[in-house]
């Protein structure tokens, strides 16, 4: 039997993740889990379960270098973000107030494990050695663990199972946390397209899934405020703690160290890159670390004018910029 995967869902359809996240409204009904066992498993999915790409690796990305370090810094940091991330959200189908938003954050704890994984198994296929593998990631990002991951999902759990705010840990989780994240990890895909397909197509996956995440996460709050406006002060209060406390993390230091890791690799590839645009108008080459990051933080306030009002909350989209408004 042939499955009907729907656009969101198909790996040639799909929008790229700011299109979708700016341009996708889906809710925790439509999002259950038979649309995740046929639309994700069966569709997104197809080819790529275990390894989350159906290409190649080429040779030089195994070779030490900054280049290849660039990668296992940002697959390192990445896997255990997304291993936080399901820890975290476990919480959220402890909390989930119905049905349709256990069935949603199950299958959402299932991508971010799925998302950990992958990474972890492209770092093998860059030659880390599999009894190095989980002490090599460790010990790289130890530090970000300790100065970045552990503040937010301390925050996030905080809200969810301490505060026993189902819907403002939604907000943190979709404003705050995948909100601001998200924009990083459309430039990842576009940074490694050509210097190593298989990790483009890693982040490409874990877009897909991003946007839907997004997307259900504005839906259940723009719901939730729909019908119970008094909470709007609760909301701002929320997305207001949760913006103090991500200015007060060393995000740029972390991201800025492998930007610059990865400037200095793709040197080498020139000839691959000379006509590649990273986006409309500019080359991957003629960039530098900082205007990327600069790009990634854009990106984020572009979404944010746009799930914001969605939302309900337009008056957020000042609170959470990242940028000086143009």
């Amino acid at each position: 039997m042939t499955i009907d995967v729907p656009v969101e869902a198909d790996w040639d359809r799909a929008p790229n993740l700011l299109d979708g996240a700016q341009e996708l409204t889906m809710s925790a009904e439509q999002c259950d889990l038979a649309y995740w066992l046929s639309a994700v498993a069966q569709g997104t999915l197809r080819g790529r379960a275990e390894r989350g790409h159906a290409t190649t690796t080429p040779d030089y990305m195994r070779e030490p270098g900054p280049l290849r370090e660039a990668l296992v810094l940002e697959l390192g940091n990445r896997s255990i973000a997304e291993a936080r991330a399901v820890r975290v959200l476990s919480n959220y189908v402890i909390a989930a107030p119905g049905i349709a938003e256990l069935e949603f954050f199950t299958t959402q704890v299932v991508d971010e494990a799925r998302h950990a994984m992958i990474f972890r198994r492209h770092l093998l296929e860059l030659g880390v050695p599999e009894d190095k593998l989980h002490p090599l990631i460790e010990e790289q990002g130890a530090d970000y663990t300790e100065r970045v991951l552990n503040p937010i999902a301390d925050f996030a759990t905080q809200v969810v199972r301490d505060e026993g705010d189902f819907i403002g840990a939604v907000a943190v989780f979709t404003i705050v946390i995948e909100g601001v994240l998200a924009p990083a990890a459309e430039l990842s895909e576009r940074k490694w397209t050509l210097l190593d397909p298989a990790a483009a197509e890693i982040a490409r996956g874990a877009s897909i899934d991003e946007i839907r995440h997004l997307a259900v996460g504005s839906d259940i709050v723009r719901k939730h405020l729909l019908q119970h406006p008094e909470y709007r002060p609760r909301l701002i209060e929320l997305v207001r703690r949760g913006k103090a406390l991500w200015d007060e993390l060393p995000v740029d230091e972390f991201v800025l160290h492998r930007e610059e890791l990865f400037q200095e690799g793709m040197a080498a590839h020139a000839d691959l890159l000379r006509d590649y645009e990273v986006f409309p108008g500019r080359k991957l080459l003629e960039t530098t670390p900082r205007e990327r990051y600069d790009l990634a933080e854009q990106w984020t306030d572009d979404m944010a004018e746009v799930r914001l009002p969605y939302m309900g909350v337009p008056e957020a989209v000042e609170l959470i910029r990242t940028t000086p408004k143009r």
